[in-house]
């Protein structure tokens, strides 16, 4: 081919493709042209000078302090009962006592007062403390399930009338929820209802309970959070010394502890019983595996369930078991019986019952309203010392126009026409 013809070939293709002579020129790195990429946005930086900061301190110390008493006070207004029942079992007296007589049982004990924590708005007399003491009971998980359980009375007196509503927890110590192989041992797609094969929960995060080892089968629900389910079963309140003269129960429910957007993260299994089995622990409940009869749980209605699944994020925690949102609890003398299933000394945890009211600021907690009162105090307190020495000995202060770095003038600090660099010849 001659030159010539190189040539309007060549001027035929850049015809045919006008942009070929742009895809040569490389890419260009620069960034555009704007005030956020250039770094040209406007910035304010204040100056700060005994005049601005001063004031600062008083009004931080003039506002955080009265919340914080605002916030201790809604503290105290809330009224609780916390009673420590570890040790129920090892320590309490055996008893024969039945949650339908009227009559205070004689075979109960006092609990060390170590164990229980009370703030009601009248004082509790010392005969009136709380008590406890054990007996073992057949507990009914279903018509083919009975199960000789370890049980806990507790009997303790209310002294004055709560208005609901009334929240009734359990509480745990030394129980890290927050572990991180802990937290991740679960399968997301497992509890909102899909069926996931053995394979898929083998690979998922579930570790280290995925498939039982013998059947090969996936556990349901599969991980560790699930396994470890709280799984003390609280009885209602029952009332000794009703104005009636008849034992009367004092009914709460566990409906509403959940928050309501929990139930979409967990939906109705499309598992067969056959498909899978329970958990380690969950073998008291379900002793021959899931059957046709009675079902697989229902994680979208299992509001305790959903309540656990809540990770706690630090190892004391109490977690909502029941509630009453209507009825006004009279003042008397209640008890309340505790199946025993959940087994602490596993970890060197405690176990409590809390029953508590609530304000608009929550649960019982002064630590927010001591945080704010401490912090307002600080602020004052070094806002009259800084006054004080700014008063009695001032710092001279420098020329704030000297601070300007946009200026086009020349600095009068430097002698013009003369270098000012290190090792320069004067």
């Amino acid at each position: 081919m001659s030159q010539t013809q190189a040539v309007q070939q060549s001027n035929s293709i850049e015809a045919q493709d006008p942009h070929a002579e742009e895809k040569k020129k490389t890419k260009s790195r620069r960034p555009a042209n704007t005030a956020f990429r250039q770094q040209r946005l406007k910035a304010w930086q204040p100056i700060l000078t005994p005049k601005t900061v001063l004031p600062l301190f008083f009004i931080i110390g003039i506002l955080f302090a009265p919340i914080g008493g605002l916030l201790i006070w809604a503290s105290s207004q809330v009224q609780e009962l916390a009673i420590d029942y570890t040790n129920c079992y090892a320590k309490s007296p055996l008893t024969t006592a039945n949650l339908n007589i009227t009559e205070a049982s004689t075979d109960l004990a006092t609990i060390p007062s170590d164990l229980v924590t009370a703030h009601f708005k009248t004082a509790v007399a010392s005969s009136q403390a709380p008590r406890w003491g054990h007996a073992d009971e057949n507990y009914t998980y279903s018509s083919e399930v009975q199960v000789l359980t370890h049980v806990c009375i507790v009997e303790f007196t209310i002294p004055n009338e709560i208005q609901p509503p009334i929240l009734f927890y359990y509480r745990l110590t030394n129980f890290y929820q927050n572990h991180r192989r802990y937290v991740k041992s679960l399968d997301t797609n497992q509890l909102k209802g899909d069926a996931q094969t053995a394979s898929q929960i083998n690979s998922g995060d579930c570790d280290p309970l995925k498939l039982d080892p013998v059947s090969k089968k996936p556990y349901y629900p599969c991980g560790l959070i699930a396994n470890s389910i709280f799984n003390d079963t609280f009885d209602n309140l029952t009332a000794l010394n009703p104005a009636s003269g008849t034992a009367k129960t004092y009914n709460m429910t566990q409906n509403g502890i959940s928050w309501s957007s929990e139930a979409d993260l967990y939906g109705k299994t499309k598992y067969q019983p056959s498909d899978v089995v329970p958990p380690p622990n969950w073998k008291t409940r379900y002793p021959h595996d899931y059957t046709d009869e009675r079902g697989l749980p229902d994680l979208h209605t299992d509001e305790a369930f959903q309540v656990w699944m809540r990770t706690a994020g630090l190892p004391t925690f109490s977690k909502l078991a029941m509630r009453n949102d209507r009825d006004v609890m009279p003042a008397g003398t209640y008890r309340v019986k505790i199946w025993d299933n959940f087994f602490v000394s596993e970890f060197g945890g405690t176990k409590s019952i809390l029953l508590s009211t609530r304000t608009v600021m929550g649960g019982k907690n002064p630590f927010l309203g001591i945080a704010y009162v401490v912090v307002g105090g600080i602020c004052i307190l070094l806002g009259a010392l800084f006054t004080a020495t700014h008063l009695i000995k001032p710092r001279k202060l420098g020329d704030h126009t000297y601070l300007t770095w946009n200026n086009d003038q020349p600095s009068t600090a430097t002698a013009t026409g003369r270098s000012t660099r290190p090792g320069d010849s004067a």
